[in-house]
């Protein structure tokens, strides 16, 4: 059961044809949708990008509620992107409030933007949903073994990207705590302007990093008393194995991409 309204970092077990896929093909796919829901520049083809994420979800058994629920952090950032689109990006006028400007070409493009960042941490939340951090680690570490010849510490990169993942919701929840213990004692996160509100956050940052260097520490100190020593000369449990269902996986979103480019 998830926690929190934070879905990346997070993992729910399941027996899905996207939870028993390759690591490797996940991170893949992960990458190649971001770099394409960039290149897309039409609203047919982020209705194919839309499609191909609402696809994954069904597969995974993920539920739509869940994804949104996932949005919920991020909701003021996107719209305050598209806000931003909408005033700043030059063309045809439709309103003017004085010296602020609402234009058509800022209002598709504020529109795009918005979604492309909607499908991008829906995408992004179904990757670490669907993979267990031990499996990300071993993907990570592959992808970035052949950099080691120049001198790149692929197994140290990737288990700091996965520690660092993992560590998303916690801080929030620990974040969440803080308010709440907070506000018992009076303090006020919610009246006032949007100034008044950014400096009732400062005395959230003390008791937040001294948190966040303790768990850093019960970290290093359960890893050296596990004699952790590093990727060199380590064996695994799991050996990672391409088979039949990431090559259709690889061949459905080659399919997906290609159409979301054409259209």
């Amino acid at each position: 059961m998830l926690k929190g309204s934070i879905t990346i970092g997070q993992y729910i077990p399941g027996n899905s044809a996207v939870h028993q896929l390759d690591p490797r093909t996940k991170i893949i796919g992960t990458l190649l949708y971001v770099v394409i829901l960039f290149l897309v520049g039409s609203w047919t083809g982020y209705g194919v990008m839309a499609l191909l994420t609402g696809l994954v979800a069904a597969v995974a058994r993920l539920p739509l509620r869940l994804l949104l629920r996932g949005l919920r952090p991020v909701v003021f950032i996107i719209f305050l992107t598209m806000v931003l689109n909408m005033v700043m990006t030059p063309g045809q006028i439709l309103y003017q409030f004085g010296p602020i400007t609402v234009t058509d070409e800022g209002l598709v493009h504020g529109g795009r933007m918005a979604l492309r960042l909607l499908l991008l941490i829906m995408t992004t939340s179904m990757l670490t949903l669907t993979t267990p951090p031990i499996d990300l680690t071993d993907g990570i570490e592959y992808l970035l073994s052949p950099f080691r010849r120049v001198g790149v510490p692929a197994h140290e990169l990737a288990m700091m990207m996965t520690i660092a993942l993992r560590f998303i919701p916690t801080l929030l929840q620990e974040t969440e705590r803080i308010m709440k213990a907070q506000m018992a004692r009076g303090a006020d996160f919610e009246s006032g302007g949007l100034i008044k509100r950014a400096k009732s956050m400062i005395p959230l940052l003390v008791p937040l990093f001294v948190s966040a260097f303790r768990r850093a520490d019960d970290l290093a100190l359960a890893m050296e008393a596990r004699c952790y020593r590093g990727g060199e000369g380590r064996t695994r449990f799991k050996i990672l194995e391409m088979t039949g269902s990431d090559v259709t996986a690889a061949l459905i979103m080659a399919a997906g991409f290609a159409a979301a480019l054409i259209v």
